[in-house]
């Protein structure tokens, strides 16, 4: 099992930001990455249809041999992975908002919570919102539209610029001083944000916290690869692989897979 793939999965492209964290930190995985483009955004779907797409993904990575499975998206994590852990015997990773450490340095007592609608009408969402941000104010804003432009290759357009721009205006003006990134395909964003938020304000992502528990779990369970043969990592859409390609750079194949 210590040579299994690692599998991660997404609603598209956004959850290499998740993969690339997890490569950087265990390079010896081998890994299987299957983006769901076809049917991006999940946040804009209701939480039976997420659930079907992530049993769907889910089934996939199993077919494959995968030792644990990383749902590199925020919408599915927050509706669906309880129902996959309790269904599957294998280890699954989750990922969410990090509203926590924000929460704890703001000095302003406002932060801003960029995510789809999906994850902020969440039950997992509200539950960790209460535990930690039930002492200041959050500023939420469903980023409607990001994940298309990017799925379609304008992650840098202006459109993107204007969308972010009419996203991040409430939250300057409310006077946040941290922005957390609730959608895997949001810190590609990165570059615009810096440009575009005031200089004090940081931005918070969930990846590295996600590779390493990653390892943590793999460690734990005896299951981390320990061998010296070069890593094969895999990249499967089903949608184009020329923007999935893009993201990750000329040393990785992508391939189209009808799912």
């Amino acid at each position: 099992m210590r040579i299994n793939p690692i599998g991660v999965f997404d609603s598209g492209v956004g959850g290499t930001s998740i993969w690339k964290e997890i490569h950087a930190l265990l390079p010896n995985e081998n890994t299987i990455y299957l983006a769901d483009s076809t049917n991006a955004p999940y946040g804009t779907k209701d939480a039976n249809t997420i659930i079907d797409l992530s049993i769907k993904n889910t089934e996939y990575l199993l077919n494959r041999g995968c030792k644990v499975i990383v749902v590199a998206c925020n919408t599915a994590t927050t509706n669906a992975i309880s129902l996959l852990r309790n269904r599957y015997k294998i280890p699954f990773i989750g990922i969410e908002p990090s509203i926590k450490p924000a929460a704890l340095q703001t000095k302003t007592n406002t932060i801003g919570i960029l995510a789809t609608k999906g994850t902020l009408s969440s039950a997992l969402f509200s539950k960790t919102s209460s535990i930690y941000a039930s002492n200041i104010k959050v500023v939420e804003q469903d980023g409607n539209g990001i994940v298309e432009l990017i799925e379609s290759g304008k992650l840098f357009s202006n459109d993107m610029i204007l969308l972010l721009k009419a996203y991040l205006k409430p939250m300057i003006a409310a006077n946040i001083d941290y922005l957390v990134l609730g959608c895997t395909h949001y810190p590609y964003l990165m570059p615009l944000l810096l440009e575009l938020l005031p200089k004090h304000i940081k931005i918070i992502d969930s990846g590295e916290a996600v590779a390493r528990q990653t390892k943590a779990v793999l460690d734990k369970l005896d299951l981390l690869n320990l061998g010296l043969i070069k890593a094969k990592n895999e990249f499967y859409t089903n949608g184009s692989p020329g923007v999935l390609k893009s993201l990750l750079g000329e040393n990785f194949t992508v391939e189209y897979l009808d799912f």
